[in-house]
């Protein structure tokens, strides 16, 4: 029973007690002066130094309400908690009551890891919590400055809150936004609203994240926008890793380059900013924009070339680093070879810039030579330097007459070509082993002997080559690729594009569809030109296959390589070579099928108009036969044939969601007579087909 009482008293007493600790008196712990003022009640004491709720207080004056439990101070504030942070101001009124501190003019806080300025604060001694609805910095340690309009400081967990004008200034970046946390103990910045960093050439834009301005680590997660230079990226959650240079994107992923008109979408992406690739997986697709043109609703629109794949990787590298194609063109003699222009205009610039070179050295060389002409020796001079030369010829010194004597005769240099540091050119054609830059308006060349420096390298010109600094984008697709255009369609294991060369690379099992053709071969090159397909090359197994009229009759192409060119998106020429060997049905005047033709030669070349065949050419060595369309013989199909319309991409949507999963039967290599017909027949033989009696032979 007595306990029970001392509970019930206990319990009473308690809240009592605890409001008698909360309400503990300011105490003067020492001072100068005091004046007492009994009409209002205060005191007013110079040099004070309090003591309340564990902190120190010091001044140059102040007036103490004892009664209010309250004091205003003036003159150099401080206020000194838990040795730990120290608060200055020119003006305080601080309730003992409350804990409250109210402190304007020139105010500071400052903990172990920053500085917060601001003019008015207030700042509670009991929760540590402090804000300003004036306007505010704060500054840490590694120089990140933080300022806005309202903030929240929370001591004991090193957390600012900023609302309004929030602006972040780092070594690295500068951050504005509407709504920020920031911890000046582990610099991590957090965003509630619409924010921007942006960096030395970049900018993202995101209404949720965080970001960490020392080791520029981050996350985003509401409407992310990364934009550096040209280039832009998208996606709902955005990782950075800023030490490791190392990204990541997840879901609804979209990266846009508009200097090369490219557009590359998926799932999943990661992104390596030392080498600046970007890598997509889960539903990977990529765009890019093209001149060629496409008829909707009587308007003429942009065709746009779009690429699927299981992955996708886009980069910048060197140039140099490329095994570059040149396009295809038609020589003489209906030979195909290789267009060089590029390879002109680019060693064009090379001796332009040697050109430039060469002189600017020969200038200095010039210069040079005529400051140091000798003047007229004396007797006594001339007697000493021939006492000079023969000690010269008696003791050579070591690695240089030497290093000449070990080069080969062709790349020996005379003894007055050292001298005078000069070389004409036709001696410099037999001294290959020399760094020289020329130029072919000039009668000498200054050149810098490759033993007066060191070892001897052969073929060693010194050049500059535009390719070392230019990068271009590359392209590469990883299995299931597949490529859909308006006039070309096409699959493949794996793909690269760059844009030095224009060219796309089908690799492993490709298959091109143009029009109503389809193409099949070991590799297949696609060149543009002017953002226009220009060619295609067929390489190693070539086969062009048509279906003409039913599915029962198969227009056939086969040779080692195979050669179009393209026009305005339609097909002009097609040349076939290396065992080159034809199978292709006739018409006659009415339309009705005629016969088969069976043509073998070195080279065949196809001729079209308006997507129809006009002639055929075959070229070196011709062997055919003719079969009447009622004598056909039992094998109509060339070796090797390969017909796959069920694989093909028939729109834009088979490339951005993927064509649904077909059976796992397998088909027939052969279709049967149920197989669909393209809309429109565009093959190497078409509806009126030069008979064979009546082909040219070139």
């Amino acid at each position: 029973m007595q306990k029970l009482r001392f509970l019930i008293l206990f319990f009473s007493l308690a809240p009592a007690l605890l409001f008698a600790q909360e309400r503990a008196k300011i105490l003067l712990q020492g001072s100068e002066v005091i004046n007492y003022d009994a009409k209002n009640k205060l005191s007013r004491i110079k040099s004070p130094i309090f003591f309340h709720g564990g902190a120190i207080m010091t001044c140059d004056s102040a007036n103490l309400y004892t009664e209010r439990n309250f004091f205003e101070a003036f003159g150099h504030v401080h206020i000194n908690q838990a040795d730990t942070l120290n608060i200055f101001s020119d003006f305080l009124t601080y309730d003992g009551n409350t804990k409250q501190a109210h402190l304007s003019n020139n105010v500071r806080l400052v903990d172990r890891s920053s500085t917060l300025t601001t003019n008015v604060l207030d700042y509670n001694l009991g929760t540590k919590y402090g804000t300003y609805a004036n306007g505010g910095k704060i500054v840490n340690k590694e120089g990140t400055t933080v300022t806005s309009k309202n903030g929240y400081y929370f001591a004991n967990t090193k957390d600012a809150f900023f609302r309004y004008n929030v602006l972040v200034v780092t070594p690295q970046s500068t951050i504005k936004s509407d709504t920020l946390r920031y911890n000046t103990f582990t610099n991590w910045s957090y965003f509630y609203g619409p924010t921007n960093i942006k960096g030395k050439d970049d900018n993202l834009y995101t209404e949720n994240g965080a970001y960490n301005t020392k080791t520029d680590n981050a996350y985003f997660g509401k409407k992310n926008l990364y934009t550096q230079g040209t280039k832009t990226l998208k996606g709902d959650s955005l990782y950075y890793y800023g030490k490791i240079g190392y990204g990541k994107a997840v879901k609804n992923i979209i990266f846009m380059d508009s200097s090369d008109k490219t557009l590359l979408h998926g799932q999943l992406g990661e992104y390596y900013k030392a080498d600046e690739r970007v890598v997509v997986t889960k539903n990977a697709w990529f765009a890019m924009g093209t001149k060629d043109s496409i008829v909707v609703n009587q308007k003429k629109i942009p065709d746009s070339l779009f690429l699927g794949a299981d992955t996708l990787e886009a980069q910048k590298v060197f140039q140099q680093k490329l095994r570059l194609l040149s396009k295809p063109v038609v020589q003489k003699d209906n030979e195909i070879g290789a267009e060089d222009a590029k390879q002109k205009e680019l060693k064009e610039k090379e001796k332009a810039e040697a050109r430039k070179a060469a002189a600017a050295e020969k200038k200095a060389t010039q210069s040079v030579s005529s400051a140091a002409t000798p003047k007229k020796l004396s007797r006594r001079e001339r007697k000493l330097a021939e006492q000079r030369e023969l000690e010269l010829k008696k003791n050579p010194p070591p690695n240089k007459t030497d290093s000449l004597k070990t080069l080969p005769d062709s790349a020996k240099i005379s003894a007055k070509e050292i001298l005078t540091d000069t070389i004409s050119k036709k001696s410099l054609a037999k001294k290959d082993s020399v760094i020289v830059k020329i130029d072919p308006k000039a009668k000498t060349n200054a050149v810098k002997p490759k033993s007066a420096v060191g070892t001897v390298k052969k073929d060693s010109v010194a050049v500059f080559n535009p390719a070392d600094t230019v990068k271009t984008r590359i392209i590469k697709a990883f299995h299931n690729v597949r490529v859909y255009k308006f006039n070309l369609q096409a699959k493949a294991d794996s793909l690269f594009y760059t844009a030095a060369d224009s060219s796309l690379r089908w690799y492993k099992n490709p298959i091109l569809w143009s029009n109503g053709t389809q193409q099949t071969g070991d590799t297949i090159h696609v060149f543009f030109k002017n953002d226009k397909i220009h060619s295609f090359q067929v390489l190693q197994n070539g086969f062009i296959v048509n279906v003409e009229g039913d599915s029962t009759k198969f227009n056939q192409v086969k040779g080692k390589r195979i050669t179009g060119f393209m026009s305005n998106g339609e097909l002009k020429n097609v040349y076939v070579d290396g065992n080159a060997e034809s199978m292709y049905y006739n018409k006659d005047a009415k339309g009705n099928y005629d016969n088969l033709s069976h043509t073998i030669s070195s080279r065949i070349r196809f001729n079209f108009h308006d997507q129809e065949l006009t002639d055929i050419v075959t070229i070196k060595g011709i062997e055919g036969a003719v079969d009447p369309i009622d004598k056909l013989p039992k094998e109509t199909l060339l070796t090797g044939f390969i017909w796959k319309p069920e694989l093909r991409p028939v729109s834009k949507a088979d490339i951005i969601k993927g064509r649904p999963k077909t059976a796992t039967k397998a088909k027939p290599t052969v279709p049967s007579t149920k197989t669909s017909q393209p809309a429109k027949s565009s093959t190497p033989v078409q509806k009126t087909p030069a008979a064979p009696n009546k082909a040219v032979k070139n």
